[in-house]
């Protein structure tokens, strides 16, 4: 693995070289289409709606469909003319409290690394961040476009976490109205949340369906491409909750259930010398 982007923070005159890595990583399971009959991978053609002709790729030009059906050309000089200056800097604009944001607004983290001479800036801007409790709100040009970003403080490092602009964000497509609900209900549901809260442990959780897919293919890799033995389909919860008062109590009683189910299969210790 390799750093993505090489550049610098920079606010008021401050400026610290940095490398950006990324900080996710999820592999996608690829498929490609077949022909059924003998296998063979089935390729995409570049054709045009009006008569299904194929079209090379020194007739295609690159189109904004500003109403149905119509469309401006743009060339190559259009986007040269409208390109941002690529500064490979993270320009912080201003410094919020983290409180303030809504979590959707964040999309992508990367840690940022260091680069030589810059390790005691690095930690001074950590160490600034995490004592204010706040933020930096930047702007980066990363692969040609242009990012709203935070830089925040992580552990022992920053992290650069790519942001949503404004007018990315979609509004609710229905805002369910409040309903009022009885004391009886809110202490059987605050008591639940309570018995079913854990420490947070990343760990716990893992992508299921993933893991399901690929046990299925590695069975079939080993049955030499024969239908192997699927794993057993999970039940689905009830669609409807009938009887909300019904269904906190169930759970309630599951979770003592579970607690006591937990205690007695704890190993014993050690037992004390006589």
């Amino acid at each position: 693995m390799r750093a993505i982007w090489k550049g610098s923070v920079s606010f008021g005159l401050v400026n610290i070289p940095i490398a950006l890595w990324p900080a996710v990583k999820r592999e996608e399971l690829s498929f490609r289409l077949l022909r059924k009959s003998d296998l063979s991978p089935v390729n995409y053609k570049r054709v045009a709606e009006a008569d299904g002709k194929e079209v090379p790729w020194g007739e295609i030009v690159k189109g904004y469909e500003y109403e149905k059906g119509r469309f401006i050309v743009l060339r190559d000089e259009d986007f040269r003319r409208v390109d941002i200056e690529a500064a490979q800097q993270v320009d912080i604009l201003d410094f919020v409290e983290l409180t303030e944001i809504n979590p959707m607004y964040f999309a992508k983290p990367y840690y940022m690394e260091a680069l030589k001479g810059a390790a005691k800036a690095y930690h001074l801007l950590r160490e600034a961040l995490q004592s204010a409790g706040k933020i930096g709100i930047a702007k980066v040009v990363i692969r040609s476009r242009q990012h709203l970003a935070a830089v925040k403080p992580q552990g022992q490092n920053l992290v650069l976490e790519l942001m949503h602009f404004a007018d990315e964000l979609t509004k609710p497509v229905a805002v369910t109205p409040a309903t009022p609900v009885s004391k009886g209900e809110m202490a059987m549901a605050t008591t639940l949340i309570g018995k079913m809260t854990v420490k947070w442990d990343p760990a716990r959780y893992t992508d299921d369906y993933r893991s399901a897919l690929l046990e299925l293919i590695e069975s079939r890799i080993k049955a030499g491409g024969r239908a192997g033995k699927a794993p057993a389909p999970r039940a689905k919860a009830p669609g409807n909750v009938v009887d909300l008062v019904q269904v906190l109590r169930e759970s309630l009683a599951e979770t003592k259930k579970l607690g006591r189910e937990k205690k007695v299969r704890r190993p014993p210790g050690r037992r004390k010398a006589a």
